[in-house]
């Protein structure tokens, strides 16, 4: 009946619905074969810490030598590790690495690869596949936290993972959604990047602000480049903060279906990925999310005359990813309000009179987001009967910190927005 119509409304040179059928047929036959001639490289061997394996690096530096090449197009599965570089298995035994004061083992990248034809000026557009969450995953409330200056903890919990939820033992009544992303992507910069960026964070540190020293060289990966006696010792960055090449950006929305554009400076690339996130919260507040090991799978495309990624990496993907993953929400909100005396941590390295004698700072969107939090968090407290810190974890993990205006002078806006679905009982 389907064919009868066809032909009549379209004519004699259309095709009948067997065409049309056996047609889809082949081009699926030539999709198959197309897949399955398609490389396929994996890098990275979870069954060693980042120090021993050479496919994994926890600093960065262009003297880093590349470990894989591909060809762009090429399918890269990439099996990286929690942002601690530790066994998180709650029966393994404690990693005598642990207890490193300047936690010399964050983050374990794998890679870096070298992506064949890819010369500076070139753009590397990263397409995530897909993210398979291994078995656990942890949060914890981490000294980098944005209040754990109010909190301190300490608290860390475990999560059990599936393809769907994260649910724990240590915090009954929470089921969080699967939103697996990686923390990390980044390129290796060229020499030029590398001693701007090194000299401006030193310049930072000495006067005063929160920087990771590269001068910390222990558990640095790799040893004979970036640890003690290393050609480049005291030289390679910390992968704490992101940059211009990408790095710890922790933007939850980088999931799979998305692709992220990067400057490439060196030859080659270098693309690393690494600390992946089973959920987190737009802001990751306590300083981690949900940490685990994960297996991720991505393909890259070489772009000549690409976007201009001169201020940092751009991204792009469906716009679903951008709700958050619950039917219902509640909310807080926050302005740059504090009590006279007081001066925010975040800016106690310009600490003077001035601020701590004001009530009200001028356009401040990091004291508004601090306010937006502090509510949410006595929010969740007191409406689920979680303590505090239960709340800055779930604040960490679920919550997002979105900007609400910057304009409304003096008290620009920040809003906290809670997914009510991940409460089992509401």
């Amino acid at each position: 009946m389907i064919d009868k119509i066809l032909l009549r409304n379209s004519g004699k040179n259309v095709f009948t619905l067997q065409r049309i059928i056996g047609l889809l047929f082949m081009l699926l036959i030539t999709a198959a074969s197309n897949i399955y001639a398609q490389e396929i490289v994996e890098v990275g061997d979870r069954s060693l810490n980042c120090e021993e394996d050479p496919d994994c690096i926890n600093r960065i530096h262009p003297a880093i030598p590349m470990t894989k090449r591909v060809k762009p197009g090429a399918t890269i599965v990439f099996h990286t590790r929690n942002a601690s570089d530790f066994d998180i298995d709650p029966a393994a035994l404690q990693d005598p690495r642990s207890g490193d004061p300047g936690i010399g083992t964050v983050h374990p990248l794998t890679g870096p690869v070298y992506i064949e034809g890819a010369e500076p000026g070139d753009v590397l557009k990263v397409r995530i596949l897909n993210i398979d969450p291994g078995p656990w995953a942890y949060t914890l409330i981490s000294k980098i936290g944005f209040v754990s200056d109010k909190i301190p903890g300490p608290l860390r919990i475990l999560w059990k993972l599936n393809r769907d939820y994260a649910v724990s033992d240590d915090l009954p009544g929470v089921r969080i959604p699967n939103r697996s992303f990686p923390g990390v992507v980044t390129v290796l910069p060229g020499p030029a990047q590398h001693a701007k960026m090194l000299a401006r964070e030193n310049e930072l540190l000495a006067a005063g602000g929160t920087v990771m020293p590269a001068s910390h060289l222990k558990h640095a990966s790799p040893k004979e480049i970036c640890g003690e006696g290393g050609s480049h010792a005291g030289e390679c960055l910390r992968t704490i903060p992101p940059r211009e090449n990408g790095g710890n950006m922790d933007i939850r929305y980088l999931q799979a279906g998305v692709a992220i554009y990067l400057p490439c400076y060196v030859e080659g690339g270098g693309l690393a990925i690494g600390d992946p996130h089973y959920s987190q919260g737009d802001g990751e507040v306590c300083g981690t999310a949900l940490e685990m090991d994960a297996t991720i799978t991505a393909t890259v495309e070489l772009i000549k005359n690409g976007p201009n990624l001169t201020r940092g990496p751009h991204y792009e993907g469906s716009a679903n990813l951008l709700d958050i993953p619950s039917r219902r929400f509640y909310a807080t909100t926050g302005f740059p309000i504090k009590e006279k005396g007081e001066v925010p941590p975040d800016m106690a390295y310009l600490a003077s009179e001035k601020i701590a004698n004001l009530e009200n700072l001028s356009k401040d969107i990091s004291l508004a987001a601090r306010n937006a939090l502090m509510e949410m968090i006595e929010y969740i407290s007191k409406t689920y009967g979680y303590s505090r810190e239960q709340a800055y974890l779930i604040a960490s993990v679920a919550v997002d910190l979105r900007i609400g205006q910057l304009v409304d002078t003096p008290n620009v806006g920040v809003t906290a927005i809670l997914p009510l679905d991940i409460f089992e009982k509401r």
